[in-house]
């Protein structure tokens, strides 16, 4: 099984994947029918907040998250969009002896209750610096895929980009790490790929081609380039993608993951942005007004048109007080509008920076 056909000529879609405050039940709904509506196929849920995926993976998910989760999958799938979790088995490899395989095992019945399409399995984020780790990542891959009743799977690998970033913080691979696990690891399996950068603002065809060499597949791209999690990103709102002249060539990708803002209306100005790029290419800076007029009203697209240098450029680190405070009188004053309301709090520093994010 794969991603059903998206209009933007690539398996697009959002993996909420990031650090830091995390999107709300009701706003991962209502995004389903823009995601839908904006030619996007997959969402796949794994906030690194949510720590029974992650951490805490051993200990079972509270019922109301799997009711969540189970209500959002339905939700989903009626309106022809592949439901996914993220799950993140911390460190398994380091001892995966048969009391971790059980609890590997729970984990995975149980998140099949959420009748979920596709799993990601996701070993960022821990260390690499393992003797054999293609091997032993590969046979836990194994046995959740046998034991999941997902029809897709996607491996996020320990290193999921030549960034020498990864390295510094989580060690040097294997040597041979990547021809390894790609040639282990079944080729229906999807691999997520974050560029020659984990935060990369674009992609150059010659960079997927040498990926698909090693992986033994084509990439799929993980894509930071709206995220906004990381110390320094923390401060800005991504509203505008081509801003650093974004593109990807959609015939060396087997998909696109867009991993998004912690602002989740906000953020779908950037997706219809990046929808732009992929389907029309140039002149998205001509379109953003009509985008956001469609997205948030007229009223609220004047305001934030007007503003966009300061909270995409410039960001809160570098607002005097008296900006930073008519900004907030402007956006408190449109409340009603969701749009505003997560300008506001941004500009109140609700957004905090999570010390566990090592990008910049």
């Amino acid at each position: 099984m794969i991603f059903p056909k998206s209009d933007l000529g690539i398996r697009a879609g959002v993996i909420e994947g990031f650090f830091g405050k995390p999107w709300s039940w009701a706003s991962r709904r209502s995004g389903v029918d823009f995601l839908r509506d904006a030619g996007y196929r997959f969402y796949i849920y794994a906030p690194k907040a949510d720590a029974y995926l992650r951490r805490r993976w051993r200990e079972p998910m509270p019922e109301d998250t799997l009711e969540q989760l189970a209500a959002l999958g339905t939700r989903c799938r009626d309106r022809g969009i592949d439901f996914g979790i993220g799950l993140t088995p911390f460190e398994i490899y380091l001892s995966y002896d048969a009391g971790a395989r059980e609890s590997l095992r729970a984990k995975v019945l149980q998140l099949n209750q959420t009748r979920a399409d596709s799993l990601g399995i996701l070993f960022d984020d821990m260390r690499g610096d393992v003797e054999g780790l293609a091997a032993l990542q590969a046979q836990a891959i194994t046995d959740i895929c046998g034991w999941s009743t997902a029809r897709h799977f996607i491996l996020c690998p320990t290193y999921y980009s030549y960034d020498p970033r990864l390295t510094r913080e989580f060690g040097p691979p294997p040597r041979t790490y990547l021809k390894d696990i790609g040639r282990l690891v079944d080729a229906r399996i999807d691999f997520f790929w974050t560029g020659e950068k984990v935060i990369s603002h674009g992609y150059a065809a010659r960079h997927l081609e040498e990926v698909s060499e090693d992986i033994g597949r084509k990439p799929f791209i993980w894509d930071n380039h709206i995220s906004n999690d990381s110390k320094i990103r923390t401060q800005h709102l991504y509203l505008d993608p081509s801003a650093d002249s974004w593109s990807l060539p959609v015939d060396r990708a087997a998909g696109l993951a867009v991993n998004p803002m912690n602002q989740a209306h906000l953020t779908r100005i950037a997706l219809r942005g990046l929808g732009h790029l992929l389907t029309v290419g140039a002149g998205l800076r001509q379109a953003l007004p009509q985008i956001c007029r469609e997205l948030c009203g007229a009223e609220v697209a004047a305001q934030l048109l007007r503003d966009l240098e300061l909270l995409q450029t410039a960001g809160l680190a570098r607002l005097d007080a008296d900006t930073r405070r008519r900004l907030l009188d402007a956006y408190q004053a449109l409340q009603a509008n969701p749009y505003a309301r997560e300008i506001a709090a941004f500009l109140r520093g609700e957004y905090a920076f999570d010390p566990q994010c090592l990008t910049t």
